[in-house]
């Protein structure tokens, strides 16, 4: 299962729902582009619904802004707000389908 960690204090969160997002100028969803850290986009990880007796049910990053390091099993990046995080995974991701509109 995907997971995403924010090295400097170990927050995130881990989940089947990956979604790179592109916003619109006003703030609105633009489109999911990819199911992995893409710089320019924000990575949202955690649950497709809400879970029982949690907290949060995702963990939202602000737009990437530098991929440091990839390699099978781990992405690390750079967001705008300054944090370094690092996304785990079992196995390889699997291809992004987009869907048709």
């Amino acid at each position: 299962m995907p997971i995403l960690v924010r090295v400097s204090d170990g927050a995130g969160d881990s989940g089947a729902c990956v979604q790179a997002i592109k916003w619109k100028e006003d703030g609105r969803v633009d489109e999911i582009v990819d199911n992995r850290p893409v710089v320019g986009c924000s990575l949202l990880v955690g649950s497709f619904t809400a879970r029982s007796y949690s907290g949060q049910d995702y963990w939202l990053t602000t737009p990437v802004t530098k991929i440091l390091e990839e390699s099978p099993g781990l992405i690390r990046f750079m967001t705008r707000s300054g944090s370094e995080y690092l996304f785990k995974y079992d196995g390889e991701i699997p291809p992004f389908k987009k869907e048709e509109k």
